[in-house]
C-alpha cells in the first residue's frame, strides 16, 4: 500500500487513500493485511504530525483503525468443549484492531478458529473508528514539543484525541448493545481501549507491552521480586533451559547466556509497579509484578495488562490467618472469595461468585506438594484451602472489631488480605484464569504479630520457597493446551469469539 495523501474531502478531513475491503481464507494473510493498514495509517498521522514544523496545516489530518469481520448465517456446529473461537449465533461480528504486530500470534489464534469453526471468509478493511494522533506514535516515541508549541491552533483541531467517552468496558462487563443494524463485536476490548492500557502498561511498570508474558504473578513485596531476579539472573548466566531474556524496568535487557543486561537504561526511579519479565518464546514466559498494597493498584494494573488476554494469573503474597490452627509460614489455596475491597463495585457486583478454577487450583497445590515433599494428608499440615477475604481498609483492627470479625466467621474465611480478591474478580470479568496463594505473615485475631527478628527470619526461609511454588505452577499452566487452560466458567450467555 502507498502512502498518499489525498485531497481534503467533503468534510474537511484528509486521510490516506481509502482501503478496498480484502477477504481472505488464511488467518497468517488476514494478520499481515491488517499490519499493513495499521502501519500506513499510523505512520499517515506520524509525519503529518511532525510536517507541522515546517508548514502551515493544510486542514484536519484523520486515519482508520483497521477492521476484521466475520459474517455467518448458520449457528455452527462447534466443539461444545472449546470457551473461545466461535460466535454464539448467525449475524455480522467485527472488532477494530491496534498494533496487530504486537499481538500477532494472539490474532493469528483466534482466525484460525474462526475459520475452522465458521468456513467462509475473514474481511480485513478500515473501519470508521479513528486513530488518536497520541496513540499513533506509541509507547516510548519521542514526539518534538516544539511542534506543538508553535501550532496557532489547538492539537484537537487537527487531530483525533483519545475519546474517553467510547474507551470503555462495555463489551467485557456484558453491557454492550449493539445498534439495530450495527455490527456484533468479536472482541472484548475495542482499539482505544487497548491502546489506553498499553500507555499506562509503560507508565506503571516501566516496561514495553511486547515484554509481558502469558503467565502473571503478582505480588505485594518486593522481597519476592529480589528472588525473582536472582532466579531470572542465574538462569540466563548459566546459559541453558527454554526461557531466551530477562527484562527489568527501563526496558533493561539480560539475553540468554549474559551475566547482565546488554540494552536499556535503568530508571532513575522504581515505577509505581515496576514489572520483570522472564521471557519465553511466543510470550510463554513469566511476567511479575510488585502490585504493592491495597486493591486500588490491583484493580489498575489487571485493567490494563487484561488486554494483553494473557493465559493466566496469580496472586503470589503475604495474608493474616484467621485460624488458631495455622501457623506464620503457612500456605492458603483460595478456592473462594469474600469482596469487601469495593473497588469493583460498578463493574462487577459483589453478589457475582468467583469460583474456583480446577486447572489453576490443582496446578497450584502439585507445585506446593512437589516443593515441599508433602502430599495427601501430610499436606494439609502447611496449606488450607478456603475462603479468602479482602478488605479495603488495613487497620481495620483499629476500629470496632465485632462486625467484621463475625462477617469473617461467618464467611468461613480463613486468611485475610488486600488483593486477592481483586486479582480474582478481574480476572473473572476479563476472562482470565486465575488464582492465589498466600502465605501466613501475621495472626491478629490471635495476637500473634511478628517481632522485626522474627520478621527477618520468616521472610529469608519463606520467601523463597514460596516463589519457587508459583513459578513450578505457571509451568505447569503453561505446559497446558491454551483450550483446556481458559474455562467455559468464565464465559457468559453471549461471549465474544476471541479469547
Amino acid at each position: 500500500m502507498n502512502q498518499r495523501i489525498s485531497s481534503p474531502i467533503a468534510n474537511g478531513f484528509i486521510s490516506p487513500e481509502p482501503v478496498k475491503p480484502q477477504e481472505f481464507s488464511d488467518a497468517a494473510s488476514a494478520v499481515a493485511a491488517l499490519e499493513a493498514i495499521y502501519d500506513r495509517n499510523t505512520r499517515f498521522l506520524c509525519e503529518a504530525f511532525q510536517g507541522l514544523a515546517t508548514e502551515k496545516p493544510a486542514g484536519r489530518y484523520r486515519a482508520f483503525y483497521p477492521q476484521i469481520s466475520l459474517e455467518t448465517t448458520s449457528f455452527g456446529m462447534v466443539d461444545s468443549r472449546l470457551s473461545f473461537g466461535h460466535v454464539v449465533s448467525p449475524g455480522r461480528y467485527a472488532a477494530t484492531i491496534t498494533r496487530p504486530s504486537l499481538f500477532r500470534s494472539y490474532l493469528t489464534t483466534q482466525f484460525d478458529l474462526l475459520l475452522r469453526n465458521h468456513g467462509g471468509a475473514l474481511t480485513v478493511s478500515e473501519s470508521d473508528t479513528p486513530i488518536p494522533l497520541h496513540f499513533a506514535f506509541g509507547e516510548g516515541a519521542y514526539v518534538e514539543a516544539a511542534v506543538a508549541e508553535k501550532l496557532e491552533i489547538p492539537l484537537r483541531d487537527l487531530f483525533d484525541t483519545p475519546d474517553l467517552a467510547t474507551t470503555d468496558d462495555e463489551i467485557v462487563n456484558g453491557l454492550y448493545e449493539p445498534a439495530p443494524g450495527e455490527l456484533l463485536p468479536l472482541a472484548p476490548f475495542k482499539a482505544q481501549r487497548i491502546d489506553y492500557s498499553l500507555a499506562r502498561l509503560s507508565h506503571y511498570t516501566a516496561t514495553a507491552p511486547d515484554h509481558f508474558q502469558n503467565f502473571v504473578l503478582f505480588t505485594n513485596y518486593q522481597f519476592y521480586i529480589d528472588e525473582f531476579c536472582a532466579h531470572a539472573r542465574a538462569l540466563m548466566s548459566e546459559g541453558n533451559g527454554d526461557y531466551e531474556a530477562f527484562v527489568e524496568p527501563g526496558n533493561l535487557i539480560t539475553p540468554l547466556g549474559q551475566g547482565s543486561p546488554t540494552e536499556g537504561v535503568a530508571p532513575p526511579r522504581l515505577p509505581q509497579m515496576p514489572a520483570y519479565h522472564l521471557k519465553r518464546k511466543g510470550h510463554g514466559g513469566i511476567t511479575m509484578v510488585n502490585i504493592g498494597v491495597g486493591p486500588s493498584n490491583a484493580k489498575t494494573i489487571t485493567d490494563h495488562i487484561a488486554v494483553l488476554r494473557p493465559h493466566a494469573w496469580l496472586m503470589l503474597g503475604h495474608c493474616a490467618g484467621l485460624r488458631n490452627s495455622q501457623n506464620l509460614g503457612d500456605y492458603v489455596l483460595a478456592h473462594a472469595y469474600v469482596r469487601e475491597d469495593h473497588v469493583l463495585d460498578d463493574d462487577l457486583p459483589a453478589w457475582v461468585p468467583i469460583p474456583a478454577l480446577a486447572e489453576v487450583q490443582v496446578a497450584v497445590q502439585d507445585a506446593v506438594a512437589e516443593v515441599t515433599g508433602l502430599d495427601g494428608y501430610d499436606l494439609k499440615r502447611i496449606m488450607r484451602t478456603g475462603t479468602v477475604a479482602t478488605i479495603d481498609n488495613r487497620n481495620w483492627e483499629l476500629r470496632d472489631q465485632r462486625g467484621p470479625v463475625q462477617r469473617l466467621s461467618q464467611s468461613r474465611a480463613i486468611a485475610l488480605d488486600m488483593e486477592s480478591a481483586t486479582i480474582a474478580a478481574n480476572g473473572f470479568r476479563f476472562r482470565v484464569p486465575y488464582g492465589t496463594l498466600l502465605c501466613v505473615s501475621d495472626k491478629p485475631l490471635h495476637g500473634e504479630l511478628k517481632l522485626p527478628g522474627m520478621a527477618s527470619a520468616f521472610y529469608k526461609t519463606q520467601v523463597n520457597q514460596h516463589l519457587k511454588i508459583g513459578l513450578l505452577a505457571m509451568e505447569k499452566l503453561a505446559a497446558m493446551p491454551p483450550e483446556r487452560l481458559h474455562s467455559r466458567k468464565l464465559r457468559s450467555f453471549f461471549e465474544t469469539a476471541f479469547q
